[in-house]
């Protein structure tokens, strides 16, 4: 079954090979393709939650599951994300683009004087987040059909890359299979060719390729785009590939996809053809996905299947695991493969009220279903079978106005024989938009 389904996501790589004479980058993903007119956009999105999970939170709650199944509940608030978009259009075509994104709140550290250990000065973390450049790019357009980018970019395989924005996904987080497995959001420097050509949107990107040391058991590429360093080792590239298209009323459908070699992607670079032990290992990555999404007749329905290889995995495992303890890798086994699929719908309740309908107010009752594993093993790595999970989520989206909603959801883990499920509750309230 594994072989078939990877045939099938090198079927699907090859059919975006050939149609890289025609490729894109999404509405959403693209500063310049909100400005209308004005040379400067100013806009943004954000994201407040609060969740309160009806499980443990102990970090050994998978090895020993009976001993943590009566643990209490615990709750926590968050920022996930909030990003600012600045882009400017300047003469001939030439746009510039950029984005800031603040995960969780952000990052700070301090210098403080312990008393207790006589007036020393430390630096301590005080806050656990990030601050990240998510875009920042050079863009010409030559016509519709054919445009330019270059810089740091979002890379859009599958469906939540393409579409991030707190908008385009009913949950209150992001969709967790697809923020499981892949980098999300996935974002590189790099060289991109998109344009639109009818029904057909298209992007081709040449980047730095992702690091087989990062990936992981429980994440598998999820860390693979990031850097622990000042710069982004590229001794060897990547290439991503999306069509869109937009024949039929109300629907899209894309299929996308990555290749590119992982091994000897690290720093320092150790040179390959020198007659060393790993010279032969590739760490070759192959990603395919297909997504799509209907918005018609009062229903919104999403859905995305991601799968993904890596080879030499077993090999890969072994020299991330022995890396010095202090090296930016994770120190688990990382799958040969992984996998995420998910569907949602929603309907808008609203629209069969004249009131609301006519105010322009929404309220979409939604569910979701998805299934996902981060470390399909090889045969000689050892078996972890909490990382396979079916997700369900029942829940309301209402929009007071178009770019603002407030969202609330249950959820619930179901994870194998011998695990304990994972319910949750969660509220947040998101928003979107252009101010200028």
């Amino acid at each position: 079954m594994n072989h078939q389904i990877s045939k099938l996501v090198s079927c699907v790589l090859v059919c975006l090979v050939a149609l890289t004479a025609r490729a894109q980058v999404n509405a959403g993903d693209s500063v310049m393709t909100h400005v209308k007119g004005n040379r400067l956009s100013l806009g943004g999105y954000g994201e407040v939650a609060m969740t309160r999970n009806f499980f443990s939170d102990n970090q050994y709650k998978y090895r020993n599951p009976a001993k943590y199944k009566d643990d209490p509940s615990n709750g926590q608030f968050d920022i996930p994300h909030v990003v600012i978009y600045i882009g400017y259009a300047f003469d001939k075509g030439w746009s510039m683009g950029s984005e800031i994104e603040f995960e969780h709140g952000g990052t700070g550290t301090a210098v403080e004087i312990e008393a207790d250990e006589g007036g020393e000065y430390e630096t301590e973390v005080e806050k656990g987040g990030e601050v990240a450049l998510e875009q920042f790019w050079i863009n010409k357009r030559f016509s519709k059909a054919v445009n330019l980018k270059i810089g740091h970019i979002v890379v859009p395989v599958g469906l939540t890359n393409a579409h991030h924005e707190p908008l385009n996904f009913f949950t209150v987080y992001r969709p967790e299979g697809e923020n499981t497995i892949l980098p999300c959001t996935w974002h590189d420097t790099g060289i991109s060719f998109w344009g639109r050509a009818g029904d057909f949107k298209y992007e081709v990107q040449f980047l730095a390729g992702l690091d087989a040391f990062r990936f992981s058991r429980d994440k598998w590429a999820h860390n693979a785009a990031g850097t622990a360093y000042e710069f982004k080792p590229a001794n060897k590239y990547g290439f991503a590939a999306r069509v869109d298209n937009y024949s039929l009323p109300g629907l899209r459908m894309a299929l996308s996809g990555y290749f590119g070699r992982g091994m000897h992607n690290t720093f320092p670079n150790e040179r390959e053809g020198s007659g060393k032990t790993y010279d032969k290992t590739r760490g070759d990555v192959l990603i395919g996905a297909f997504d799509f999404t209907f918005n018609r007749f009062n229903w919104i329905v999403r859905g995305n299947f991601d799968y993904g290889t890596l080879s030499d995995a077993a090999v890969i495992s072994k020299l991330r695991i022995n890396t010095p303890g202090a090296s930016p890798y994770n120190h688990t086994y990382a799958g040969k493969a992984a996998e995420a699929y998910g569907l949602e719908a929603g309907y808008d309740i609203f629209s069969q009220i004249d009131r609301m309908r006519g105010d322009g107010q929404k309220l979409y009752v939604f569910g979701r279903y998805e299934y996902y594993n981060s470390y399909i093993k090889e045969k000689s790595e050892p078996s972890y079978e909490f990382t396979k999970k079916n997700r369900m989520a029942v829940g309301v989206n209402y929009y007071p106005v178009p770019e603002i909603a407030i969202k609330a959801e249950y959820s619930k883990r179901f994870l194998r024989t011998g695990y304990n499920d994972e319910p949750s509750l969660s509220i947040g309230i998101v928003y979107e938009g252009f101010f200028m």
